[in-house]
């Protein structure tokens, strides 16, 4: 359960576990060669896809960004991504129950991300966190009713449509700030309306969402960094750490051309400014620095 504090809040990730996901469609049009000195694949060409939830302990409320898998996939889809289900067993070990999660956010509603939302009770569904407000993009949940051939098998309406029925789950435009400190941003490209989740370590204070990096002088005088108050869990955007290339991006997303337009955008804030990147299918590294190395390449340096 790696944990660190950004600001005034204390994040953790937890694993709702890995699962097996067919390297080509993980890379797109990024070739093998290329790739796999980045990620193994097994002899199906396999390689294995994390599944990190974010748990951002604000002082005033505890708040779940993305379920992962669930455990209500079809026997078919068992088949192809198993289930991992170890969600609710790690918050257990982390001392956290279902009912201690205030709300929880959905970057998107592909099946991968939001899977515990709902369980199946006494033959019902129902909301895993009871006591929890969801929220999810709007526009994702209007695609998800009618999605396209292509992508239909990445919706299952019982992770979100009883949530949305009851009145549990609220449907955002994008740019909304849910908590004080923590808003979405919507950045397209994996699919139309995907939001990333921003948490400001110090709400109501606007110069911290600033911070500079330390000069020379600095660093001779032995002065500190300033402290970090922005990390970001741009989900789907950038899965990985092998991802944070701008032309590497996954064979699911619907507007490769708009990944690579919010990857810019992404970058152009979250590097200057050292934002934490939170990565929701990294196996290994749930957080990392994104930045240039000094012939202008991304690298991601480890927390």
């Amino acid at each position: 359960m790696p944990s660190l504090t950004v600001g005034d809040f204390e994040l953790s990730i937890f694993s709702d576990g890995t699962y097996p996901l067919d390297g080509g469609a993980f890379f797109g049009v990024v070739p093998k060669i290329m790739w796999s000195r980045k990620a193994a694949a097994d002899e199906k060409n396999y390689v294995q896809a994390g599944l990190n939830s974010l748990l951002v302990r604000t002082g005033k409320q505890t708040v779940l960004v993305e379920t992962g898998m669930g455990n209500k996939l079809s026997d078919r889809m068992v088949k192809f991504y198993g289930q991992p289900a170890q969600l609710l067993a790690s918050l257990a070990a982390g001392g956290v129950a279902p009912e201690d999660i205030d709300i929880v956010i959905n970057s998107h509603l592909h099946f991968d991300h939001c899977g515990w939302n709902t369980v199946r009770k006494d033959g019902k569904i129902v909301p895993t966190f009871p006591h929890a407000k969801y929220y999810a993009p709007e526009g994702e949940w209007e695609y998800a009713r009618r999605p396209s051939e292509r992508d239909a098998i990445s919706y299952i309406p019982d992770n979100y449509d009883p949530l949305v029925q009851s009145g549990q789950m609220t449907l955002l435009k994008g740019g909304e700030e849910i908590v004080p400190g923590i808003s979405v941003k919507t950045f397209p490209g994996h699919t139309a309306n995907m939001q990333a989740v921003v948490v400001n370590g110090h709400p109501g204070f606007e110069r911290a969402r600033f911070p500079v990096a330390p000069s020379a002088a600095h660093k001779e005088d032995g002065a500190s960094a300033p402290e970090v108050a922005i990390a970001c869990y741009i989900s789907d955007l950038v899965p990985t750490t092998a991802h944070i290339d701008l032309t590497w991006g996954m064979s699911f997303d619907l507007y490769p051309l708009q990944t690579i337009e919010s990857k810019k955008q992404y970058y152009a804030k979250a590097i200057p400014e050292k934002w934490l990147t939170v990565f929701t299918h990294d196996p290994a590294i749930p957080w990392a620095y994104i930045e240039k190395d000094e012939i202008g390449k991304m690298v991601a340096r480890k927390v």
